[in-house]
């Protein structure tokens, strides 16, 4: 592992503060403004500077073993930065949980005392099914476990955390809130192989509030956050900085899975950066649908920059308290304190949405407040399945820009939806790259107000300048777009190799194969395992 005051130079020094080894930074007023940052038209999407880096290891570190009756409290308070506190399997610890600022730079690990042989490695996502190898931190008070401001250093390992049965918790684990300065803020928390989760019967709010720094979540199982009336997710974030690591979990929750953004940070200049979500499944039970429990969408940026989401599944999301888009990029000062608010630099690469009243909403400014152009959004290579409005709620509309978004590319993907291929409304779009993608074009194709039934009008309306080329539009008909697009009369004529079994790749004899601008095969270019990833239902 880097030496962690090398990992919070590099970020700070970036940031214009100096960095000292204790738990935060040398006082500084504010962050720069971000609105001074910026790069030329048509750059591609800046990937995250930094990465979250886990910690080693610690095999013969001190430890000390709690179980019934014994205070995990004082443990924490008691441990020395290097320490480890194993936590006997089955054992309910009371929270909340407070984490304090201790001096030093060493991790304090708290972990399941389950012998590392008989739980799940490093990189295997736990289930509901290892709880009974993992000791509980349970509350009923509105937080299990808590960071002070500058709380740093601490890992917890196989751990389920939890309300006390019939028990509504407003954010279970909470790193970080109305912290007024980046220097204050928790850093360095790594929450891996654990099982978080609300009530099944009342629900919890949320299950990570995400207002931190250097932090991770990995190889977790979030479920049961859903509220009726208010907005609920897996995890959310609005006053951290990152960098953030999310990998590999199963995250589950009613209003967004997954959002940065939502209420104005409180530190000044503040946009959630840097974050990596890779390998995840994201899903809204089935079972939920017809309930009394809100529904927005899957995934949401608010307000964040520098964003990799790759190789996930986003399964299931219907129209409810939203119009049923699953994947958000809309950018919201939400509380119109926070006129820096922006979405940026962001690559959606490898991904799977399926079974959503609509894929992909992308808002070029706030409409209620002053907000930042959003800028520099890639979709490439992404499998959109099931995107049905009758079936789920919504227009099954696969793509909507609103609003004047700059430089979006939307590159080789593959989708089955039952509505328009590109929607168009308000201020123009500049940049717009849309090449190499295949999906059906139904009754508009590309369409926007006062310009369905007229795609050519629609893209020099809404997309001026546009680059629209080598995309495979089944259905659709060649003297209504741009020269070189592909227009076979059914989906047949593309010749998937099984897509009635969910495999999109062209076979040997698709008339599509190698024929993209980049000499490989139209539509999305991916591993068809990653669709089969498992979710629960």
């Amino acid at each position: 592992m880097l030496n962690s005051c090398l990992i919070l130079l590099s970020l700070t020094l970036s940031l214009g503060i100096w960095p000292s080894c204790r738990g935060g930074t040398v006082a500084a007023t504010a962050l720069p403004n971000p609105v001074d940052e910026d790069r030329p038209p048509g750059s591609p999407p800046e990937l995250p500077r930094i990465f979250v880096e886990l910690p080693a290891g610690s095999p013969g570190a001190p430890t000390r073993v709690l179980s019934v009756g014994d205070d995990l409290q004082r443990a924490v308070d008691n441990a020395k930065p290097g320490e480890v506190i194993a936590l006997q399997p089955g054992v309910v610890f009371k929270g909340p949980l407070t984490l304090t600022d201790k001096s030093g730079n060493g991790w304090i690990t708290i972990r399941t005392n389950t012998p590392d042989a008989g739980f799940p490695t490093p990189g295997t996502r736990v289930s509901p099914s290892h709880a009974p190898l993992m000791p509980v931190i349970e509350s009923d008070r509105d937080v299990a476990i808590i960071a002070e401001p500058g709380a740093h250093h601490y890992r917890f390992i196989g751990i389920e955390v939890r309300p006390p049965a019939g028990v509504f918790v407003g954010s279970l684990i909470a790193l970080g809130g109305d912290n007024k300065s980046f220097e204050t803020l928790p850093h360095d928390i790594v929450f891996e192989r654990c099982y978080v989760h609300g009530d099944p019967q009342v629900g919890g709010r949320r299950g990570f509030a995400l207002n931190s720094r250097h932090t991770a979540v990995i190889d977790s199982y979030l479920a049961d956050f859903k509220e009726h009336g208010n907005d609920s997710q897996a995890i959310a974030g609005w006053n951290g900085a990152g960098p953030f690591k999310i990998v590999n979990n199963y995250l589950e929750g009613a209003g967004e899975n997954l959002m940065f953004g939502g209420a104005d940070p409180d530190v000044q200049n503040l946009i959630p950066s840097d974050i990596e979500i890779r390998g995840n499944a994201f899903a809204k039970p089935l079972a939920w649908k017809g309930t009394q429990w809100s529904v927005k969408n899957i995934f949401e940026l608010k307000n964040a920059r520098r964003v990799l989401i790759d190789g996930n599944t986003f399964d299931n999301n219907w129209a409810d308290a939203q119009n049923g888009f699953a994947i958000l990029f809309t950018p919201r000062n939400q509380d119109g304190s926070a006129p820096w608010s922006m979405v940026r630099d962001v690559t959606f690469t490898h991904n799977v949405v399926r079974h959503t009243g609509s894929a992909v909403n992308i808002l070029g400014t706030d409409d209620l407040h002053p907000s930042q152009r959003t800028k520099r959004i890639t979709i490439r290579d992404n499998i959109f399945e099931d995107v049905d409005g009758t079936k789920w709620g919504g227009a099954g509309r696969l793509f909507q820009i609103l609003d004047g978004a700059a430089d979006v590319v939307i590159d080789h993907n593959t989708a089955t939806q039952t509505g328009d291929v590109l929607a168009g409304e308000g201020d123009p779009s500049s940049g717009l790259i849309f090449r190499n993608n295949l999906t059906p074009h139904n009754a508009y194709g590309v369409g926007g107000s006062n310009t369905y039934g007229n795609p050519a009008q629609a893209l020099a309306t809404y997309f001026p300048g546009a680059v629209f080329v080598k995309n495979v539009l089944i259905g659709g008909r060649a003297e209504n777009y741009p020269p070189n697009n592909f227009f076979p009369p059914t989906a047949n004529d593309v010749r998937f190799v099984d897509a009635t079994d969910g495999d999109y790749r062209l076979a040997d004899d698709s008339p599509y194969k190698a024929a993209g601008t980049d000499g490989k095969d139209i539509g999305a270019n991916m591993d068809p395992k990653l669709r089969t990833r498992s979710v629960r239902h």
